[in-house]
This record gives C-alpha cells, sequence and structure tokens, in this order.
C-alpha cells in the first residue's frame, strides 16, 4: 500500500492591517490525497480586531498541477497562478470568525508564493511553512480490480447499527400517511420524502405536510415539529430528503446553487431537523462531454452541488447528517462506465465525485440496491437483482473501493464502513428487487462476518457496516413492519 504524505500548511494572511497587530491567517490542509492529486482547503480566520471585508488568496503551482474544482470561492488566473476570492456569503468576517473553501488539485505539488490581498501569507515569506505527517491512501497495491484497499481512515466509531428509512411526509403514494409521533423506534434515521424545486434548474426546493385531501389523517405543522424534537430526544435523526423520482435538480448555475443553499437552510430551520439526504435521481446529474476524472470535476451541476453541500456543512457544524441514496447506475456502473464514453450515458458513475468530494463529510452512503439492471462486479459476472451476489457485490464496491472504468490507476477509495448502508425495498409494493428476510441475512453475514455468502466472495470482512436504509417506513407498515421487525433484531444480536 503507497503510503503519501498529508502535508499541512500554516498560512498567515495580513490583512491591511498595521504590521504590529494580530493578522488574519489561513491554514491549508489536504484533505485527501491520492497517488496523482488531491483534495485541499484553505480556511482564512480573522484574528485581527476589527471586521475584515472581503479576502483575496492567490498561490502558485508548477508545471503539470493545476486546480480543477473549486467551491466557496471565486477562481480566476492563468499559466499556474491561482487567486481565489471571497463569496458574497463568507467574505465578512468578524473578529475571531473564519470562512473555509476548497478546491481538487490534479498533480501532487503543493501551492508556493502565497499571498493575501497582495502581502505574503505568513506575513514576511512568500512561501507557506509547512510540516509533514503520514498517512495513507486507498489505492491498490497491483492491477488486480479484485484487489481489497485499504479504508480511508481507523475502525467506524462504536454504536449501535442503524436502520434508516424514508417517511411519506408529503403523500400517501397508496400506503398511508404515518404521523411523525407514530414513526416506530426501530428507525434510527428518518428521511422526510421529499422536497422538491419549483423548477428543474431554479434550486429551489419546498416542503410541505401531505394535503389533508391525500393524508385525512394528517398533523398540523406544529404537531409534526413537536413530534420531531421527541424523536430527536430519544437520539434519532430526521434528515429533509431532497429530489425522489419526480424531483428532478439540476444546479447548472451558481445562483441555483446558491438558492439551494438558502432554500434547505429555510427547511431545516423551520423543522429543527439534523441534516439533508441527497436523493437524486432521473437526470438531476450528469458528465459533461470530456469531464473525465471524478476527483477533479468540471460539469456544473456536479460542481454547483459539491459546493452547496460544503457550504452547508459548514454553515451547520460537525452536527450535521448528510446521507445520499443514488441509485447503482450512478455509483456502481462507474466500474465500467464513467460519463458518455464507449456510447454509454452520461449519467454513469456521475455521483461518484460528488460522494468522493464530500467523504469527510458523509454520515452515510445508502445506495438504492433495486430498481436496478444488471450490474458488472468485480469479478467481471454480471449481478441481477434480488440475488445474494449482487447485495454482496454491490456492498464490496463501496466497502473496499474499485478502479472507475476499470482503471488501477484512477482508484474509488473505499469509504469508511460506518459510512456504508444497503438500501432496500420494504417489501414487494416499494420497489422492483425485494429482498426476502433470510437473503438479506444471508447478505448482511457475508459482507460483515465472511460467512454463508455464494458465488461471489467480498475482498474483506466489514464488521462496520453501520446498517440498512429502505423505502420505505411507510411500506414498512403496511407489510405488516417485516422488514424493521426482522433486521433490527439482526442488528441488535
Amino acid at each position: 500500500m503507497a503510503a503519501v504524505l498529508t502535508v499541512v500548511f500554516g498560512i498567515a494572511l495580513t490583512g491591511l492591517v498595521p504590521a504590529h497587530a494580530a493578522p488574519v491567517t489561513a491554514t491549508f490542509v489536504k484533505q485527501q490525497s491520492w497517488d496523482s492529486g488531491y483534495t485541499g482547503q484553505i480556511t482564512v480566520k480573522n484574528d485581527t480586531g476589527a471586521q475584515v471585508n472581503g479576502w483575496k488568496v492567490e498561490f502558485d503551482l508548477p508545471v503539470g498541477t493545476s486546480v480543477g474544482a473549486c467551491w466557496d470561492a471565486l477562481q480566476t488566473g492563468t499559466g499556474g497562478h491561482y487567486v481565489f476570492t471571497n463569496r458574497e456569503y463568507n467574505g465578512t468576517l468578524a473578529p475571531g470568525a473564519s470562512a473555509a473553501f476548497g478546491f481538487n488539485v490534479s498533480g501532487t505539488a503543493a501551492p508556493a508564493n502565497c499571498k493575501i490581498n497582495g502581502s505574503p501569507c505568513d506575513g514576511g515569506s512568500t512561501n507557506p511553512t509547512t510540516t509533514t505527517s503520514k498517512t495513507t491512501t486507498s489505492s491498490p497495491t497491483t492491477s488486480s480490480s479484485t484487489t481489497a484497499p485499504t479504508t480511508t481512515s481507523g475502525p467506524p466509531p462504536a454504536g449501535n447499527k442503524l436502520l434508516v428509512g424514508y417517511l411519506h411526509s408529503s403523500f400517501a403514494n397508496g400506503s398511508g400517511y404515518i404521523r411523525m409521533a407514530d414513526v416506530p423506534d426501530e428507525w434510527d434515521i428518518i428521511q422526510l420524502a421529499f422536497a422538491e424545486p419549483t423548477s428543474v434548474t431554479s434550486g429551489d426546493l419546498r416542503f410541505r405536510l401531505c394535503p389533508a385531501a391525500e393524508c385525512p389523517n394528517v398533523e398540523s405543522e406544529a404537531e409534526f415539529i413537536a413530534a420531531i424534537k421527541a424523536k430527536q430526544a430519544k437520539g434519532k435523526k430526521v434528515l429533509i430528503s431532497i429530489g425522489g423520482q419526480n424531483g428532478q435538480v439540476q444546479l447548472t448555475t451558481t445562483a441555483a446553487r446558491d438558492a439551494f443553499v438558502s432554500s434547505v437552510s429555510a427547511i431545516i430551520d423551520r423543522y429543527g431537523l439534523n441534516g439533508l439526504d441527497i436523493d437524486f435521481e432521473g437526470h438531476s446529474l450528469y458528465l459533461d462531454s470530456g469531464d473525465t476524472d471524478f476527483k477533479a470535476p468540471k460539469t456544473s451541476v456536479v460542481v454547483n452541488l459539491i459546493s452547496a453541500l460544503k457550504t452547508l456543512k459548514a454553515k451547520y457544524g460537525s452536527g450535521f447528517q448528510l446521507t445520499m441514496a443514488p441509485e447503482t447506475f450512478f455509483v456502481q456502473l462507474g466500474y465500467q462506465f464513467y460519463g458518455g464514453s464507449g456510447g454509454a450515458d452520461n449519467r454513469a458513475g456521475s455521483y461518484l465525485p460528488v460522494i468522493h468530494a464530500m467523504r469527510n463529510d458523509l454520515t452515510l452512503l445508502h445506495v438504492q440496491q433495486y430498481n436496478s439492471g444488471p450490474i458488472m462486479g468485480l469479478d467481471n459476472q454480471w449481478k441481477q437483482m434480488p440475488s445474494v451476489d449482487f447485495h454482496v457485490a454491490m456492498g464490496d464496491m463501496v466497502l473496499g473501493g474499485f478502479p472507475v472504468k476499470g482503471d488501477p490507476n484512477n482508484y474509488f477509495p473505499a469509504l469508511r464502513q460506518d459510512q456504508v448502508a444497503l438500501g432496500l425495498p420494504a417489501s414487494p409494493n416499494a420497489g422492483n428487487g425485494h429482498t426476502s428476510v433470510a437473503a438479506v441475512h444471508k447478505v448482511l453475514d457475508c459482507l460483515m462476518k465472511g460467512s454463508n455468502c455464494e458465488s461471489y466472495k467480498p475482498r474483506a470482512k466489514y464488521a462496520g457496516l453501520r446498517g440498512l436504509m429502505t423505502w420505505s417506513i411507510n411500506w414498512d407498515r403496511f407489510n405488516n413492519a417485516e422488514f424493521s421487525k426482522n433486521h433490527r433484531a439482526y442488528l441488535d444480536r
């Protein structure tokens, strides 16, 4: 396993303050490294005694190293010289306040000749001081696509396994409406389905409770909010889910991105929620022609979504819950195709850059392992849902990582085991690919214990697999709670 150096740069930024005053500072870190690049972040902090109104950070990169996607700053510059200026929402810094922006870099060289507002970043020299510490990447050790890489961090934190369920809060969908107060305690994370945009490209999200004409037993908004607080008092997390089958969200412009941040924040604040679930389906995400590197995306709908999520995470802090529920088409199909390469659909694998950019902030990835066509596993054999092999192979990809388009030099790193849950339908009514209780338990045995497998053998034992997600809590009740009762008992034993 190749080791890389995580380089932390302490960069002191001097603004328009006297030389003897405490400076505005910035700290650069390589958040995530791989063989051919890294994700960097610069945190700007105002250590002066006065408000700072705007900032500009600039640095140089040598030939062969370049900045790709950038979020939470405006990027300009040519010829290896890069300039980053604040966005409208993070340029004003009170004393002691800070703001951060991030960027992906193709190449391994670190920034040099850093300046802030025209002055050396450290207040004296033109190069940042550096310290180094060693970490490991998730790149494979050989060219074999079935080599098991290490995960990106240590063992998952202690805690019970999770059951995640979607609650039809804005519609009934034939399964019946469930009041928030009546959601059974088996569910640890409750995803409110759905907030939808005012138009496909507006970025402006709206959420409302199910109309009484469709859901005669719907509670009042005040009762709904009170029930959310009661669930949270029991340790449950309640998130707003964005998108779904009908809610196409394309953040094609920065205006749409900013509207997304503003409207999602309004929903979270109104209902006192714990965070956000991204359930983009259909044509919400895609990759433009020539956008071939998941580590440095260029497509507007991808770059703007990453920027929006980074902003929301920075706004709400470490307690912010971020989950994602892509279909297999947008994740595991990336082993064969990425974007429109080879005549494929330009949506193939298009969630990968979003997952990768957010991996340090991601609470759970629960891919929908249903409503899927055949997907090739890492043994280069087609897997058909709802077989045990299908679920094991799909889980093995995100738990162990995989080469994108089969290229061992372009490896999608494994997520931490505690960041992964498996998505399944709660009943035959809920989705195509319903899997029996016995088969699901075989899948869990195989992935977590290395036992009870069928023909596909995972590359490692993933004892830290976090749990299961289902569509939906409503359909589970419709099916006499088969999913929640049986799988809760399995996960708790």
